[in-house]
C-alpha cells in the first residue's frame, strides 16, 4: 500500500489531477495567505511541477469565521493554492484506504454516500416492529479542532512527514501567527477524510462488545446499532440503562484516546416515541409506525430564510426575486423529498404565499387585492394561479411564461434506495453496482418543477 501511494503521489497524472481539482471548484478564486490563485492555463500547468515532496513546506492557513445554526461562529482555515493541491494529491492515495477500512454505517464525506443514506439507515435501525426503542444521540465537541496530532501521526496510513507539516502549519489571524497543537483545520481538502479515519472503528467496537447476552438463561438481542454522519451519530439500544451505563462510557473511552469528548449539551438518550432529530429530520414512532419528517428546527430555518430573501428584495423585480427564491426552495425540497414531507411542503407553500402577498401589497398600497393578484399571480394552463412573470401585456392572449416560482407541493415524494453498507467505489467488484445506481438516479432526476 505504501509503495502504491508513493507511486501515485509522485506521478505526473496524480499531480495534474490534483491541480485540476483545486482550480475547477467553487473555491478556485479564494486565495490563502500568499494571495495567489491559479487562473490561467499556463499558471496551472506550471503548478503541476511544483507539487514535490522534497523541500515542501506548507504555509499557515488564513483563518475566517462563518456563522453556525446556533448563532456561534465556526472557524475555517483557507489554505494556499499549492497546499490545497498537495492535500488533493495525497487524498488520491489516502481515500481508497479510508473507504476500505471505514465503518460500514459511516456516511459523511464519503464518495457515493449522502445524508439520505444515513437517514435511511437510521430508519432501518428504529423503524421495524422489533427494533430498539431507545436512542443515544451523540455529538462530538469541536471534533475537527481537538483531534490528537499524536494519534493521527501514529495511525493515519499516509506519508508521516507531509502529514506532520500540515498539522503543525498554524494559522494567521489579524496578521498574527498562531501555532496548532491539536486538530485538523476545517476547510482543508483532506481534513474530512482524516476525521473519518479518526472516528472509524467505533462501530466495530460496539458490535464486538454488545453481542447477544444471556439473561435468565435466555439469549437477548441488545439491539445496538450505529449510524454516523461526520461527527454526528446515533446508537440504538434495547434499554436506557444499557445506553447510559455501558454504551456511553465505552464511546467516551474510545474518543478520549483520540483527544475528543462528547458534547454534554447535544448528547442525550431519547425514547423513539418522543422522537429525535438527526441531520435536519425527525424520526418518531406514532403508534406502531415510525415516521421520518422534516424537523421543526429545520422547517423554521427554511421559513426564516425565504422570508429574509423576500425582505431583502422588497424593491427588486419579480423575475429577480423568483431567481433568488427558486434555488432555496428546490434545494430544501429535494433534501426532504425522500421522507414523509407532504405536510411540510404544504406549510412551506403557505408561508411563501403569505410572504409574497405582503411583498406585493407593500409595492402597491393603493391598488386593490384583485389587481395585485392579477398582476403577480397567473394561471398556467387550466390549473391554479402561480407567482409567475409572463411575457407581453396582460391583455395579450396566449402569453409565454418567462419565470415562475417553484411550488414545493409539486415535488414528488420518492423513497431513497440506500447504498449497500459494504459497497466500495474503489473495488472493481462493485463497479456494475454503482453504474446501475447512477443510471437509476438519472431516470429519477428532478422533474420539471
Amino acid at each position: 500500500m505504501k509503495a502504491l501511494q508513493w507511486l501515485l503521489t509522485h506521478s505526473f497524472c496524480g499531480r495534474a489531477l490534483a491541480v485540476k481539482r483545486v482550480t475547477h471548484n467553487k473555491g478556485k478564486n479564494t486565495p490563502g495567505v500568499d494571495g495567489a490563485v491559479w487562473r490561467s492555463p499556463a499558471s496551472r500547468y506550471k503548478a503541476i511541477d511544483t507539487l514535490r515532496r522534497r523541500g515542501y513546506s506548507p504555509q499557515p492557513l488564513r483563518r475566517v469565521y462563518i456563522p453556525k445554526a446556533n448563532g456561534k461562529l465556526r472557524p475555517l482555515g483557507i489554505l494556499t493554492m499549492k497546499d490545497r493541491a498537495m492535500q488533493a494529491l495525497y487524498l488520491l492515495a489516502l481515500l481508497p484506504v479510508s473507504e476500505t477500512t471505514a465503518d460500514l454505517n459511516s456516511y459523511g464525506f464519503r464518495p457515493e454516500r449522502s445524508t439520505a443514506d444515513a437517514i435511511e439507515q437510521g430508519f432501518n435501525a428504529v423503524g421495524m416492529r422489533n427494533s430498539a426503542r431507545w436512542v443515544l444521540e451523540g455529538d462530538i465537541r469541536g471534533c475537527f479542532d481537538n483531534i490528537s496530532h499524536e494519534w493521527m501521526l501514529d495511525h493515519i496510513p499516509v506519508d508521516k512527514e507531509v502529514l506532520r507539516k500540515w498539522l503543525k502549519a498554524g494559522f494567521m489571524e489579524n496578521r498574527t501567527l498562531f501555532p496548532t497543537e491539536a486538530g485538523t483545520p476545517q476547510g482543508g481538502i483532506i481534513s474530512p477524510t482524516l476525521a473519518n479515519l479518526t472516528l472509524d472503528g467505533l462501530e466495530r467496537l460496539l458490535k464486538e462488545t454488545f453481542r447477544k447476552r444471556k439473561i435468565d438463561g435466555k439469549l437477548h438481542n441488545l439491539k445496538v446499532n450505529f449510524v454516523r454522519y461526520a461527527d454526528d451519530f446515533i446508537i440504538t439500544g434495547s434499554s436506557k440503562e444499557l445506553l447510559e451505563d455501558e454504551v456511553k462510557p465505552l464511546v467516551e473511552r474510545f474518543l478520549l484516546d483520540r483527544g475528543l469528548q462528547l458534547s454534554p449539551e447535544k448528547t442525550c438518550i431519547t425514547h423513539i416515541e418522543d422522537g429525535f432529530d438527526f441531520l435536519g429530520q425527525n424520526l418518531r414512532r406514532h403508534g406502531g409506525k415510525v415516521l421520518t419528517t422534516p424537523s421543526k428546527k429545520n422547517m423554521h430555518a427554511f421559513c426564516e430564510k425565504v422570508r429574509g430573501v423576500i425582505r431583502r428584495n422588497d424593491s427588486a423585480k419579480q423575475v429577480h426575486l423568483i431567481g433568488r427564491l427558486n434555488p432555496v426552495i428546490r434545494g430544501w425540497a429535494n433534501y426532504h423529498r425522500h421522507i414523509v414531507a407532504s405536510g411540510a411542503f404544504r406549510k412551506a407553500e403557505m408561508v411563501l404565499w403569505q410572504s409574497l402577498w405582503r411583498w406585493a401589497k407593500r409595492r402597491h398600497l393603493k391598488k386593490s387585492a384583485a389587481w395585485i393578484a392579477e398582476r403577480y399571480w397567473h394561471r398556467l394552463g387550466a390549473g391554479r394561479r402561480y407567482f409567475a412573470v409572463m411575457a407581453g401585456s396582460n391583455a395579450r392572449p396566449g402569453r409565454a411564461m418567462v419565470a415562475y416560482l417553484i411550488d414545493p407541493r409539486k415535488i414528488p415524494i420518492e423513497r431513497h434506495i440506500k447504498v449497500r453498507s459494504n459497497a466500495n467505489p474503489f473495488d472493481p467488484r462493485w463497479r456494475d453496482y454503482f453504474v446501475s445506481r447512477k443510471r437509476a438516479k438519472r431516470v429519477r432526476s428532478s422533474p420539471a418543477w
